[in-house]
């Protein structure tokens, strides 16, 4: 009777502990999940733009949103094809590309993404230096970052 209910017990404590770590919240695979930029876009203006990142193993996006970069007229959902390139601290930079937008009217804030790209275990990624494309329209906007974004570079388990 004993053995019975240790046993039951044990099971009980095991089966509460896996729950437990079922729920608990993952680490973030991708370190800072969010940064900021100030782009410069040219002739079609600039501003402060926020780039969200995410990884999935070696695939991952990032998604670019501003309040501060208008969109120039009424955009269609999924009508912008854009690639995000960034600087690798390594050497070298990784394209994030898509053609994932909401749909916007003209003045709205812009957002792109998820875009998709592949990364490396230790890749550290950086906007400045990089440049967001994006093709409306037929016509190629190119939006650069005015400096460093903060807090620092995305580091990618």
């Amino acid at each position: 009777m004993i053995c019975t209910r240790l046993g039951i017990g044990a099971a009980l404590a095991a089966g509460t502990l896996a729950a437990g770590l079922a729920l608990a919240p993952g680490a973030a695979a991708v370190v800072p999940q969010t940064a900021t930029i100030v782009a410069d876009c040219g002739l079609y203006g600039g501003g402060e733009a926020t780039l969200t990142a995410t990884q999935s193993g070696t695939a991952a996006t990032v998604t670019v949103s501003s309040s501060e970069i208008t969109a120039p007229l009424a955009l269609a959902e999924d009508s912008i094809t854009s690639t995000l390139t960034l600087v690798k601290a390594g050497g070298g930079t990784t394209a994030f590309t898509g053609t994932e937008n909401p749909a916007m009217a003209a003045g709205d804030g812009v957002t792109v993404g998820p875009l998709t790209g592949t990364v490396a275990a230790g890749d550290s990624l950086e906007a400045f230096g990089g440049s967001l494309q994006m093709v409306l329209f037929g016509i190629t906007v190119t939006c650069t970052a005015d400096g460093p974004q903060s807090p620092g570079p995305f580091v990618f388990e």
